[in-house]
């Protein structure tokens, strides 16, 4: 059976993650992180052959992390040329609708969003520009975290403010994680046995990093994320929905700056602000077992908020066939999963207790048959930025 390799590169900007599959099997060779970029900690960790080994990277920043990345699939897993080279980038704007070849005018396009994602997207260009030198006869494809929310219908991506702010400067919800979504949608539907052509399901992908998302017929309709992830979802460190007055009062009370504020919104909130012990639900689910009574805080308001979150994509939807859960949290969490089942009697989901905890059956179903259908799905980002970029590479030759 011949091998189809692609390496898939998340490049971020304190870290990046790689993968490097075989698309014949749909199983990966190899893949890790580069942690700490630009540190004295930098270190670079993989798995290979069921095996987890670590080797440090001094002061590395992206270059030398994508050299010794290289290195290590040149050494490891690489017998055949590679097919292409898959990038996550984070805000692809009202530019990008779908996963795109790289081009020069496709680097333009993702610089030209960087003021909307300015930790993110420069990081996501570098990790591209440093792969294009190593590699410069392979192709490569960028595959949006927005991409798949670009079939919001205005009523559900504008904000109410000035209409020139949109028009001008691009100030709409855009919605990310569109990556996880669609591969977790789509695996729902064949699972599930749902009808491929009319179906409504809403996937909450929770990790450090959170969202839910209502999916009618294969399509975003709503999301909680916004202009930025910041909305939406409590999440590890950063609050999620808030009111915007907060910043005058901050400053007007502390003289903090508007920087500030948002420092605070992303690095120091969520459920390690809730808590002031951990933003890894793991702690503070053995904490809160333990007595904690802000780690018990803040799971009841982490959990509040995501049912209320699914109640409101549940209106957008008009109906719900499932709810699917996703992400660090999401698939391995079963407490959390049951808290906001419990939360969502309202919708008729009935949980199985046992499944629950076996983090579902062969299909994924955590729910008894009656009502509708409550799951678990494991995500793979990496493998479906891997399936695009076969996929743009067949459909768009570049001679």
């Amino acid at each position: 059976m011949a091998v189809v390799p692609v390496l898939v590169i998340n490049s971020g900007s304190s870290s990046l993650k790689f993968s490097l599959f075989n698309m014949t099997t749909g199983r990966d060779f190899l893949s890790g992180s580069v942690d700490r970029l630009n540190t004295r900690n930098a270190e670079l960790n993989w798995h290979h052959d069921g095996k987890k080994q670590t080797s440090p990277l001094p002061g590395q920043g992206h270059s030398g992390a994508l050299q010794a990345v290289n290195n290590l699939v040149t050494r490891l897993a690489l017998k055949e040329p590679l097919a292409g080279i898959g990038h996550r980038v984070v805000h692809g704007g009202e530019t990008f609708t779908d996963s795109a070849r790289i081009t020069e005018a496709t680097l333009r396009g993702i610089e030209a969003c960087a003021n909307l994602a300015p930790l993110h997207n420069p990081a996501n260009v570098l990790g591209i520009q440093v792969m294009q030198a190593l590699y410069p006869s392979v192709p490569q494809v960028a595959v949006f975290d927005t991409a798949f929310h670009q079939s919001l219908d205005p009523e559900a991506f504008l904000y109410a403010v000035p209409m020139k702010l949109y028009r001008e400067q691009g100030v709409r919800r855009y919605g990310f994680h569109g990556t996880s979504h669609k591969y977790v949608a789509q695996q729902a539907v064949q699972q599930l046995e749902l009808n491929p052509e009319s179906h409504a399901i809403i996937t909450a992908h929770l990790g450090n990093g959170c969202s839910a998302t209502a999916i009618s017929d294969g399509f975003s309709i709503d999301t909680t994320m916004g202009m930025t992830p910041l909305e939406g979802l409590v999440m590890g460190t950063r609050s999620g929905d808030i009111d915007p007055g907060l910043h005058e009062y901050l400053s007007e009370q502390l003289g903090w700056s508007i920087a500030d504020v948002t420092q605070m919104l992303n690095r120091d909130s969520g459920l390690l602000g809730l808590s002031e012990l951990s933003n890894d639900m793991r702690t503070l689910t053995e904490a809160a077992a333990g007595g904690h009574r802000q780690a018990r805080q803040a799971i009841d308001v982490f959990c509040f908020r995501l049912a209320r979150q699914i109640g409101g994509l549940a209106a957008s939807l008009g109906r719900l066939d499932a709810l699917i859960f996703t992400g660090g949290i999401g698939e391995n969490a079963a407490d959390i999963r049951a808290n906001v089942l419990q939360r969502l009697g309202v919708f008729g989901f009935e949980l199985d207790d046992v499944l629950n905890k076996a983090h579902g059956d062969s299909r994924g179903q955590i729910s008894a048959s009656k009502g509708p259908v409550a799951a678990v799905i494991p995500t793979r980002e990496e493998w479906m930025i891997a399936q695009d970029t076969l996929r743009l590479i067949n459909e768009t030759p570049i001679n």
